[in-house]
C-alpha cells in the first residue's frame, strides 16, 4: 500500500478534488468545487482526504447521513482516487474510514457504483456491500448504468 494518511478534507482541497473528478469522470458530470465545497459544508457530511507522504491529495471520500434517530443509514456520495496510486489501498483506506463513521451513526450503507466498475464492485464486496438493484441511465451525460449496493447495520448482522 502507498503510504498515505487520511485525514479530514478542507476547502482548500475543493479544486484539486474537482480536478481529479474530470480525470476520473470523463464523460459524465464531474462535481465542482463548489460542489465539494458544499458537501463539506453540511453537518450531516464526513468527507476525507488520502494524502501521499508529501501532503498531496491523491484521494477523497464522502459519506451522509441519513434517515432518523431511529431509523439511520448512510450513503457514500464518493470516493475517488487518483490513478496514479490506484490498486494500492488508497480506495480501500478511504472506504474503511467512511464505514467507521457509518458504524457510529447505525444503520445501513448505500451507495451507487458504475456497472462497468469492477475495480470498485470487488472492493464494496469485501467489504460487505451487496447489489439491491440498478439504476438505470443513472450517470450523465454519458447515460451509463448504476448498481445500488448497500451494506447491512452490523448490529443487525450479530443479532440472532
Amino acid at each position: 500500500m502507498t503510504r498515505t494518511t487520511i485525514d479530514a478534507l478542507t476547502p482548500e482541497d475543493a479544486e484539486r478534488c474537482a480536478e481529479l473528478e474530470k480525470i476520473l469522470f470523463p464523460g459524465d458530470d464531474p462535481w465542482s468545487a463548489d460542489a465539494f465545497r458544499s458537501a463539506m459544508a453540511s453537518p450531516y457530511n464526513h468527507y476525507v482526504a488520502a494524502r501521499d507522504g508529501d501532503g498531496h491529495l491523491v484521494g477523497y471520500a464522502g459519506l451522509a447521513r441519513l434517515g432518523t434517530a431511529v431509523f439511520p443509514e448512510s450513503e457514500v456520495h464518493t470516493i475517488g482516487v487518483d490513478p496514479s496510486v490506484r490498486r494500492q489501498g488508497v480506495g480501500g483506506a478511504l472506504l474503511a474510514d467512511l464505514l467507521a463513521v457509518a458504524d457510529r451513526w447505525g444503520g445501513p450503507v448505500f451507495l451507487e457504483v458504475r456497472t462497468d466498475n469492477d475495480a470498485a464492485i470487488a472492493l464494496y464486496r469485501r467489504e460487505g456491500f451487496e447489489i439491491v438493484g440498478t439504476r438505470k441511465h443513472y450517470y450523465q451525460p454519458s447515460g451509463a448504468d448504476a448498481y445500488t449496493m448497500k451494506r447491512p447495520d452490523p448490529r443487525e448482522e450479530r443479532q440472532p
